[in-house]
């Protein structure tokens, strides 16, 4: 089924992109609602057990013969596949838009990708070489990295390709096939995957995309269907994955969000504080696992900072994302739009103040996905919107009195995944870090993976790790030998 055609801001009316096609046995409608006009942009049927448990045999068999590949093979074909997504992005970057609403003018997801890829093969050799502890003329011991077979990866839809990208990548490479599972909000992520790794040359059978309903999810996982899983997603559905895994033993790497939080020291680069902030707040209309979602701000820079962010977000342009000029599209999802609207009137009816006078972004007709950016000041902890993941372009700015304090409230969260701390001091950042609980400590910077660092959080952000050489420590198991020569 197509979507209908949007209509620009002249009043012509933006070509939706071609498609690709599918088709399947009937059972279920996965159904991709376009936030950027209502309209059902595409849908996919579910595969049947039957069709599962082949493309999984398939699986099986292939991997085997991967995994007797060498290493540097295995990376130069998985590095071609990226290339050949690469020379998909124009394409890729409208559908993202029409799908989940970021706007074309940020280019997609394809630099994260390259950049992740690059690092995880570069490390690959040295990472997965054996590691001989003893080789004389009695013994020969060695401890050896294996794949763990076939690596599920179930991937959100605000970052489809990046996130996916942090286990698809490290888990090929290591010599496992792959499985992928994307959100209904982003159905056409995975068939984009499954074409670019096969123009890029790897075997038939090694990446699986799959249309599963929750159901066939949670059976498959039950089953021990898989060497591992890698779930990005809602602490909601990673109480249902481990759930489904309980008494498998299958090893679960999970990300499940944050509230981060952002604390501006007195000796900070206001300037330079109030821009990344506001940008960790709003990218992606505030759609981002690590983006920023509460501020901290010494007393004697509050006033300044809360200025310099409102008059940065006050030059926003919301509106369709398929405009040059947009740089703010719609939330995902009418009813994420609803829930942040929810925390912000809740927010306010109990005393925080709003900055930001939604006249100005007239595309928010408060009934649509479209949501206007939001400051919120004179915010307490008491508030949902200062402890819930918003997920949305909204941020609370409150001020505080010493380093102590920010610590205090940094920490007084269900959440651990990143933090952002801009001062002058490395070494204070550093002690500050070390306090603060959390998996990812930035300074003077916010809302970007090092793939040469790990990818982990803390408390209801779920656990695990992945980038970094620990991302292929996740997607293989060790086997010892242990070799009595006479």
């Amino acid at each position: 089924m197509t979507a209908a055609s949007p209509i620009g801001k002249s009043g012509a009316a933006l070509r939706e992109p071609d498609r690709l096609t599918h088709t399947d046995n009937i059972m279920s409608k996965l159904t991709c609602i376009s936030p950027v006009n209502g309209s059902v942009y595409t849908e996919r049927e579910t595969q049947s057990p039957a069709e599962i448990a082949a493309l999984l045999k398939k699986a099986q068999t292939a991997q085997k013969d991967w995994a007797r590949r060498s290493i540097a093979e295995r990376a130069e074909i998985v590095t071609k596949g990226i290339a050949a997504l690469e020379a998909m992005n124009e394409v890729v970057v409208p559908e993202l838009a029409w799908q989940m609403g970021r706007p074309v003018r940020y280019g997609g997801e394809i630099g994260g990708v390259k950049e992740r890829t690059s690092y995880m093969a570069s490390i690959a050799r040295e990472t997965l070489a054996p590691q001989e502890i003893e080789n004389s003329d009695r013994f020969r011991r060695i401890l050896k990295r294996e794949p763990v077979g076939i690596v599920f990866t179930i991937a959100p839809w605000n970052y489809p390709y990046m996130t996916a990208i942090n286990s698809i990548m490290p888990a090929l490479i290591a010599g496992n096939a792959v499985a992928f599972k994307g959100a209904t909000q982003t159905l056409l992520a995975g068939e984009r995957l499954a074409r670019a790794f096969a123009d890029g040359g790897l075997p038939d059978g090694l990446f699986t995309n799959l249309f599963l309903d929750h159901a066939s999810t949670s059976e498959l996982i039950r089953n021990r269907s898989f060497g591992f899983i890698n779930f990005t997603g809602s602490v909601g559905g990673g109480k249902a994955i481990e759930q489904a895994a309980a008494g498998t033993f299958t090893g679960i790497g999970l990300e499940l969000g944050g509230k981060d939080p952002g604390y501006v020291r007195a000796d900070a680069d206001l300037d330079a504080a109030a821009a990344g902030l506001m940008d960790g707040a709003m990218y992606n209309t505030g759609q981002c696992c690590c983006g920023i979602e509460r501020i901290y701000v010494h007393e004697t820079l509050f006033d300044a900072f809360v200025e310099k962010a409102k008059t940065i977000v006050e030059g926003y342009k919301l509106g369709n994302p398929l405009e040059e000029e947009t740089t703010l599209g719609p939330m995902a999802h009418l009813r994420f739009a609803e829930d942040v609207r929810g925390q912000v009137a809740e927010a306010v009816a109990a005393g925080a103040k709003p900055l930001i006078n939604s006249a100005m972004f007239p595309a928010d007709t408060g009934n649509t996905a479209y949501l206007a950016p939001q400051i919120l000041v004179d915010v307490n902890h008491s508030m949902r919107v200062m402890r819930e993941e918003s997920f949305g372009p909204v941020v609370g700015i409150m001020p505080v009195s010493s380093d102590e304090e920010a610590i205090r409230l940094m920490n007084d969260s269900d959440f651990g995944l990143t933090a952002s701390l801009w001062t002058q001091d490395a070494e204070a950042a550093d002690a500050i870090g070390a306090q603060i609980e959390t998996g990812t400590i930035f300074m003077n910077r916010c809302d970007y993976l090092d793939p040469a660092l790990c990818w982990t959080g803390c408390k209801n952000t779920g656990r695990g790790a992945s980038l970094s050489a620990l991302g292929y420590h996740s997607v293989t198991r060790p086997k010892s030998y242990h070799l009595k020569k006479a």
